[in-house]
C-alpha cells in the first residue's frame, strides 16, 4: 500500500520574509520603506510604525557628531545603481551609526555587511529593493578590544589585519572608480548611438513614435536601427533593420547601411528598388551580409503603402477595432543572400486613416526555442487591446505587455506610425 502524499500548505511569502534571520528592509523606487522584517526591527531597536512610510535616509541619517561619517554617502549610490541597472549590489563592510530610539540625538556605532537586491515588477522595471544587512558590529568591536592593554594582537596579527583593512578599502575605492568609468563609457556609447540613429525627418511626424532598447548587459550600442525619410510628393519611407552581432562593430556596419538606404530612398522608386541597391552595397561592407531590413513607403495622398522585406519579421497593420494584417507578402532573403543581383519583391496594401503601422526588430518578439508563429501571435494579441492609443502610449504599452520595457536578451528597435 503506497504512502499517501502529504498535503503541504501553500507558501506564505510574507511569513517567510518576516521569519528570515537576516535583517531586511523593502524599499520602493523612491527609497521609501514599505516593509521590514522582525530581524531588522531587532537589529535597530525600532518598531514598524517607526519605519514604514519613511524615506530611508530620514529614518537613518548620518551621525552628525562624526565628521568622517560615510554611511549615506556610500549607501545612496548603491541603491541608485540597483535602480539603474536592475542588478544586485554588494557593499564592502562599513560603519553606519544609527540613532538610538530611546535617546533622541544620540547615535550608536554600528558596522554592517550589506547587499541591495532588485525585485522587478510586471513591466520588468525595478519595483522594490530588498536592503539586506548583517550586523557585524560585535565582531569589529571584539577585534578592537584585543588591542587594549593586556590584550594586544601579535605583530603578525596586527600586520595581517592592517593589510586586510587596507585591501578592503582599496577594493571599495577601485569598485567605485570602475563604476564611474563604466558609467562614462556607457554615456559615450549612448551618445554615439543616438547620433547614429538621428533621423532629421522624424521631427516633422507627430504621429510616429520610435523606441530603441539595447540588449540587457550590452553597452547601449548595437546593430539595430530605424529611419524615417520624407519623399517628394508628400509621401515618406519608414524602415527598420538588424545587423548581426552587437557592440561597436555592429553599430559601425549599421551606420553605413542606414545611410546607404537613406540615400537609395531619394534616388530610386519604391522599397524593392531601394533594398536591391542596399543589397549591392552590403556586398562590399564587411560583416553586412545576413542583415535583415524591412521598409514601407506610405503614399499619403493615395492612402496605400508599399513594402518590401529582406528576411525581416513582418510589419503589422493594426486597425482601430484591434484586428490586424501581417505584411508578409513581399519577403525575400536577407541582404547579400542572393548569389546574383536579382530584383526584390514588393507588395501594396490600402489603409484607412486611423490604422497603425508597426515595424520592429526581432528582439521585441522572439524567445529562445520558440516558433516564430507563436512569437507573432503574442505580438498581435498584445496589440489588439491598445489599438486606439496614441503612438507614444501604444509604444510604451506594447513594450510593457511583452515584458521588455527594461530590455531583452536581444536589441529592440520599434517604430509605430499612425496613418
Amino acid at each position: 500500500m503506497g504512502q499517501e502524499r502529504v498535503r503541504r500548505p501553500e507558501l506564505d511569502h510574507a511569513a517567510l520574509f518576516a521569519a528570515t534571520p537576516s535583517a531586511c528592509l523593502v524599499l520602493d523606487p523612491d527609497l521609501v520603506i514599505v516593509d521590514v522584517n522582525e530581524a531588522y526591527l531587532h537589529a535597530t531597536g525600532r518598531t514598524r510604525d517607526d519605519l514604514l512610510g519613511q524615506f530611508v535616509f530620514d529614518a537613518f541619517p548620518d551621525n552628525p557628531a562624526d565628521p568622517d561619517a560615510e554611511g549615506v554617502q556610500n549607501l545612496y549610490p548603491s541603491l541608485r545603481r540597483v535602480l539603474a541597472t536592475g542588478e544586485p549590489d554588494t557593499m564592502a563592510v562599513q560603519r553606519y551609526d544609527i540613532p538610538l530610539a530611546d535617546r533622541p540625538g544620540d547615535f550608536e556605532e554600528r558596522w554592517w555587511s550589506t547587499i541591495n537586491t532588485p525585485v522587478p515588477g510586471a513591466d520588468g522595471r525595478v519595483a522594490w529593493i530588498i536592503h539586506r544587512v548583517e550586523d557585524v558590529t560585535a565582531f569589529v568591536l571584539s577585534r578592537r578590544s584585543r588591542r587594549l592593554p593586556g590584550g594586544r594582537l601579535s605583530e603578525r596579527e596586527e600586520a595581517m589585519e592592517a593589510e586586510l583593512y587596507v585591501r578592503a578599502r582599496a577594493l571599495q575605492h577601485l569598485n567605485e572608480e570602475l563604476r564611474r568609468a563604466h558609467s562614462r563609457e556607457r554615456q559615450v556609447a549612448l551618445t554615439l548611438q543616438e547620433a547614429m540613429l538621428h533621423s532629421p525627418d522624424l521631427a516633422r511626424h507627430r504621429d510616429i513614435a520610435v523606441r530603441y532598447l539595447p540588449a540587457i548587459g550590452s553597452l547601449n550600442i548595437c546593430g539595430d536601427w530605424y529611419d524615417i525619410v520624407d519623399l517628394p510628393g508628400g509621401g515618406f519611407a519608414v524602415a527598420v533593420g538588424d545587423v548581426v552581432g552587437h557592440g561597436l562593430e555592429a553599430a559601425a556596419v549599421m551606420g553605413m547601411l542606414r545611410s546607404a538606404l537613406s540615400a537609395a530612398d531619394r534616388s530610386v522608386v519604391g522599397p524593392a528598388q531601394a533594398l536591391k541597391v542596399l543589397g549591392l552595397y552590403a556586398r562590399s561592407v564587411d560583416k553586412a551580409l545576413a542583415t535583415t531590413v524591412v521598409q514601407a513607403l506610405i503614399d499619403v495622398a493615395g492612402r496605400h503603402l508599399t513594402y518590401s522585406s529582406a528576411g525581416h519579421p513582418p510589419p503589422v497593420l493594426l486597425h482601430p477595432d484591434g484586428s490586424h494584417d501581417l505584411l508578409d507578402q513581399a519577403t525575400d532573403p536577407p541582404l547579400g543572400a542572393h548569389p546574383e543581383h536579382v530584383p526584390r519583391v514588393q507588395a501594396h496594401v490600402p489603409y484607412t486613416p486611423g490604422d497603425t503601422l508597426i515595424l520592429y526588430t526581432d528582439g521585441l518578439i522572439e524567445r529562445r526555442d520558440e516558433d516564430i508563429d507563436v512569437s507573432l501571435t503574442r505580438l498581435t494579441d498584445a496589440l489588439a487591446p491598445v489599438s486606439r492609443l496614441s503612438p507614444e502610449r501604444l509604444a510604451d504599452a506594447l513594450l510593457a505587455r511583452l515584458g521588455v520595457s527594461a530590455g531583452a536578451p536581444d536589441d529592440i528597435a520599434l517604430v509605430i506610425v499612425r496613418l
